[in-house]
């Protein structure tokens, strides 16, 4: 099972830690949303990542760009997201390309956005 620790810091700061790894999440800098966008598509990079290392194929670096738009109707949520991958000038023949993006779209935070998972929220 994953687990992150989100302690509250001061204000609208908080503190994200997962394993022994932290970082600051708040209203100003990194907020929630751009974190969830952020997952989505690191997530997507790391599948990138594995399809070329099982396809042996050298994209050398890439970039990854997460757009989203709110819905303009209740309750507040991203109504449309867009991941856009640079290949900084790499070529793929259209058999690649669409190999790629099949592959990728299997990254788990793809996939739980897909199908509507069970959120449950507690007091202890």
């Amino acid at each position: 099972m994953y687990r992150v620790d989100i302690e509250n810091r001061e204000g609208y700061t908080f503190n994200a830690t997962c394993d022994s790894y932290e970082f600051t999440i708040g209203a100003k800098g990194i907020t929630p949303p751009a974190t969830l966008l952020a997952s989505l598509g690191s997530c997507i990079g790391v599948y990138l990542r594995k399809y070329c290392e099982s396809a042996k194929l050298d994209l050398g670096d890439f970039c990854l760009k997460v757009e989203a738009d709110f819905s303009k109707d209740s309750p507040l949520r991203f109504k449309e997201i867009y991941v856009t991958l640079d290949l900084k000038g790499q070529q793929l023949e259209e058999r690649r390309k669409k190999a790629l993006l099949e592959f990728v779209k299997n990254c788990p935070v793809h996939n739980t956005l897909k199908n509507d998972p069970l959120v449950d929220i507690k007091i202890i």
